[in-house]
């Protein structure tokens, strides 16, 4: 009742081939992080700057927005193939969210 795997070896070009790859994402993802670290700065800059509520408040919610999408892109695979009903369920529900603020910003300020 043994089970036969059967494994494959892997040949240098592959490898190396595996290897670049790793080297890319792995590099995007430091670049990446060091955007966000970036973005973090210069919201926390705003709001030590003493800056007004009228600047301060949309920068930091644009900032966090730019985040949110390269934390989806880049640290939870999003742009990998395989993903596409995942992103197309998000991109869908931000449509909902942002027609329902829309909405509701029109009405309070009209």
């Amino acid at each position: 009742m043994a089970h036969e795997v059967e494994t494959r070896k892997k040949t240098q070009a592959e490898f190396e081939y595996a290897k670049r790859k790793r080297e890319e994402e792995m590099r995007g993802q430091v670049a990446t992080f060091a955007l966000m670290i970036f973005l973090t700065l210069v919201a926390f800059t705003a709001v030590a700057a003493d800056f007004s509520a009228y600047y301060v408040v949309p920068t930091i919610l644009l900032l966090a927005a730019v985040q949110v999408g390269l934390q989806l892109y880049y640290f939870m695979h999003a742009k990998e193939k395989g993903h596409g009903t995942p992103i197309f369920f998000f991109y869908g529900g931000l449509l909902i969210a942002f027609t329902i603020l829309i909405t509701f910003v029109t009405i309070i300020w009209i």
